[in-house]
């Protein structure tokens, strides 16, 4: 018998953890954080959890038994395939037992890598090298009887997949999370050609947007930034997520037309040193004249750190002070108090390029960046694109895909989902948190 557990994504935005079990072998797909649930309890980065066994008892990962570092009984689960390494997909993925391997991109693999460098787990302190197998499109690999087929998509961080998923009860496809109004769109559509042409019985589909859709893309957004960028006499200070390589590129491209450096954080310095060498990215490159690194005031400097905070192309808060015309810092609330030393002009200004607040924690932060703005009389833009599909373009992969049942995840209004959709011929389940369905 085939059966499917969502133990996080139902109802909610992120934390994805989907349980697929087949016969006697059990996968999970994603092993994500619900930053939504854990906020509940704890506060990063300041009150993280310590006792990792606490969190099963707290509801934040799943209460199964041979699945975790912490636990002895004999291992129950098969593997973890990642469709993607947003911590909502993949943060407690440092607490699998090592033996249980765990199957990413290429892409994937080498940021996961990083992200242990760089001390980035909000719990525990990283994924063993051995327990990581890579792939890339269209390479298939079998986990006992279970077939899958990973198929790239399109998304704000790269190594993106979707998959489609032969099981002896029918085939199922998990899309991740997807869009067609990014940089690469087509490969989105790729995806959606692979499982249209497979006869899916199964469609595990996101639904981030279906309430709050905001139609742009990469090209609109780049052209927003260059005209801001263009026309601000001081310095212009911003922020986006470190994964989101195709802002850093649209940011790199905004500095060079509008003759600009472009100063990274350390830690965005860092990340793409390791994508530097990957031939299927294009990614700007830390000898670039356009790039340059912050170098922050501290007493001392992790390992990570030293590799990228030497050389001419660092900057510190002071050098930027004297080039505020010629610059285009990017810097999150934790790096604010440089502005202190740095002491924006007045014609500067702030943009954030990034999801609006989406949880009472970020709401803090969020204000706690306006009174820095407001400190130094930094207007704020807000440039961004979403990493999620549309509503529209949604049905019409629906209606391509033809899935006989379809679950949607990653959403807070999945009934919303469920009525849009309704023309279609595929039920639509709504899936609750714990319980089991059939494939």
């Amino acid at each position: 018998m085939g059966w499917l557990v969502f133990y996080g994504g139902a109802g909610e935005v992120g934390g994805n953890k989907i349980l697929l079990e087949d016969g006697d072998v059990r996968v999970f797909l994603d092993f994500g954080i619900s930053f939504t649930q854990m906020g509940k309890f704890y506060s990063a980065p300041f009150r993280r959890p310590r006792r990792e066994e606490g969190l099963v008892e707290l509801g934040l990962i799943p209460p199964i038994k041979g699945v975790y570092n912490f636990d002895k009984a004999e291992t129950s689960v098969d593997a973890v395939i990642v469709s993607h390494v947003h911590m909502d997909h993949v943060g407690f993925l440092p607490l699998i037992r090592d033996e249980i391997p765990v199957f990413c991109g290429e892409t994937a693999a080498t940021m996961l890598d990083a992200f242990t460098g760089m001390e980035k787990w909000i719990v525990g302190r990283g994924v063993r090298k051995g327990s990581v197998r890579t792939f890339r499109t269209n390479d298939g690999f079998r986990v006992g009887g279970v077939e899958v087929r990973p198929v790239h998509v399109d998304h704000s961080v790269p190594g993106s997949y979707g998959f489609v998923i032969h099981t002896s009860e029918g085939t199922v496809a998990y899309t991740g999370d997807f869009r067609t109004h990014g940089a690469r769109s087509e490969l989105t559509m790729d995806f959606v050609s692979a499982a249209e042409g497979e006869g899916v019985d199964v469609l595990i589909v996101e639904a981030t947007n279906i309430s709050n859709a905001y139609v742009s893309s990469e090209g609109e957004v780049r052209e927003k930034l260059h005209h801001i960028v263009n026309n601000t006499d001081g310095l212009v200070v911003t922020y986006f997520a470190s994964t989101d390589i195709d802002r850093l590129r649209t940011f790199y491209e905004v500095a060079e037309r509008s003759g600009r450096k472009l100063i990274l954080s350390a830690k965005q310095a860092y990340l793409l040193s390791k994508l530097e060498g990957d031939p299927h990215l294009r990614v700007p490159s830390l000898r670039d004249k356009c790039i340059m690194v912050f170098k922050k005031k501290k007493k001392v400097y992790k390992g990570w750190e030293r590799e990228v905070l030497e050389g001419e192309t660092v900057v510190e808060a002071g050098d930027i002070s004297k080039m505020q015309r010629e610059a285009i810092l990017i810097a999150s609330l934790y790096d604010f108090e440089e502005l202190i030393e740095v002491k924006p002009a007045p014609g500067s200004c702030y943009i954030y390029s990034s999801s609006e607040p989406f949880n009472e924690e970020m709401e803090i932060d969020f204000n706690k960046t306006r009174n820095w703005l407001e400190h130094y009389g930094l207007p704020q833009y807000h440039v961004h694109v979403s990493g999620h599909i549309m509503p529209v373009e949604l049905k019409k992969v629906v209606e391509r895909i033809k899935p006989k049942r379809v679950f949607p995840v990653h959403c807070e209004q999945p009934e919303v989902f469920a009525k849009f959709i309704k023309g279609i011929k595929t039920d639509t389940i709504i899936p609750l948190a714990g319980e089991r369905y059939t494939v």
